[in-house]
């Protein structure tokens, strides 16, 4: 069933909004080939309605390598387009910037960014409230303040990050401050562990996913950590796939421990994937209480690990503490200031 380019238009709109967009400014669509027309036209049409101006800057598509890897881009390399996409505030990106020096670039030129790649029903379901940042924030102000995280699992897992080196992630869906990056739809915050500060086994259970293979464990797989560096991967298929995908890249600083968070999207879906495999995978990334383990890349808050393999794996029914005090027990979130409204 097509989606309502109207409906479409309107809700672009009011995200348009919540990012700020003003009649004085300029937003730009970054898009690469035919992909994501409709949402460029979209986007394009709800920023005319606001009143502000806008341009699309098409450019061919990337040669990404290896399935899955980030930071190469559309964008890399290509000095002109970034140049021209200073001229804008806002930026709708629907080519997929992330972990790119390209970003990270504009970024620091005070730049908006606002990432776009999620099928229309999934944005429309997860749509931003403004309570979200408030809540997000409010898990984010917890992550700045605490020295150690500390998670468990059912399953074996007992690991301990070590925090204070990086800044914090923050993902509630706008970008509405200047130089702010954000992802619509989203709605968790993290932090990054101390260079080699993260101990302990992480042991995937049945359930959790994933990415970027978009797909559900289907057997427990022992991650043992040492020195913030990911030592063994043990189990059967998945823990094999792992492997095999993590080698491919050749680079010894794809086992490092990246970002580490808890969702707080409660119109986000677990089982999203069962329905739809074809999805970015912001469902998993967000539901509500899930413990979102990452592998890779750190670039994106301050780090120098600019690996092309990142694995975000979205535990369920975890246990979380920072500094000994308990935040999420067994998938639930127990701060009352983060709980939906």
């Amino acid at each position: 069933m097509s989606t309502n380019f109207n409906e479409m238009v309107e809700l672009f709109k009011m995200e348009l909004e919540l990012c700020q967009l003003k009649p004085t400014e300029t937003m730009a669509v970054l898009t690469s080939g035919e992909v994501l027309k409709d949402y460029a036209k979209a986007f394009m049409e709800a920023a005319k309605m606001i009143g502000a101006n806008t341009f699309e800057l098409n450019i061919p598509p990337a040669n990404r390598g290896i399935s899955g890897s980030f930071g190469i881009t559309p964008l890399t390399d290509n000095r002109a387009a970034v140049e021209m996409l200073k001229k804008a505030d806002l930026i709708i990106d629907l080519v997929l910037l992330l972990f790119s020096k390209e970003q990270l670039e504009l970024q620091n030129e005070g730049k908006r960014i606002l990432l776009v790649v999620e099928p229309f029903e999934v944005i429309k379901r997860m749509f931003p409230k403004p309570s979200d940042k408030q809540r997000v924030l409010f898990a984010a102000d917890l992550l700045k303040k605490a020295k150690e995280l500390r998670f468990t699992n059912k399953a074996g897992t007992d690991v301990t990050y070590q925090l204070g080196q990086y800044p914090i992630l923050v993902e509630y869906g706008f970008a509405d401050e200047p130089g702010r990056w954000d992802h619509l739809p989203s709605g968790f915050s993290a932090g990054t562990p101390n260079d080699g500060g993260v101990e302990g086994v992480v042991v995937l259970d049945r359930g959790d996913i994933l990415f970027p293979f978009n797909r559900y464990v289907q057997e427990p797989v022992t991650l043992t950590i040492k020195d913030g560096l990911v030592t063994t991967i043990e189990g059967g298929f998945d823990a094999m796939l792992m492997r095999e995908y993590m080698e491919s890249f050749q680079d010894p600083r794809a086992y490092a421990i990246s970002h580490i968070g808890w969702g707080l999207n409660e119109r986000a879906k677990w089982h999203s994937l069962a329905l739809d495999s074809n999805v970015f995978g912001m469902d998993g990334r967000s539901f509500y209480g899930n413990v979102l383990f990452s592998l890779g890349p750190n670039t994106e808050l301050g780090g120098t690990n600019d690996t092309k393999c990142h694995l975000d794996i979205p535990l369920k029914d975890c246990t979380l503490y920072l500094d000994g005090k308990l935040i999420v027990k067994d998938g639930d979130v127990v701060i009352e200031e983060m709980k939906p409204v």
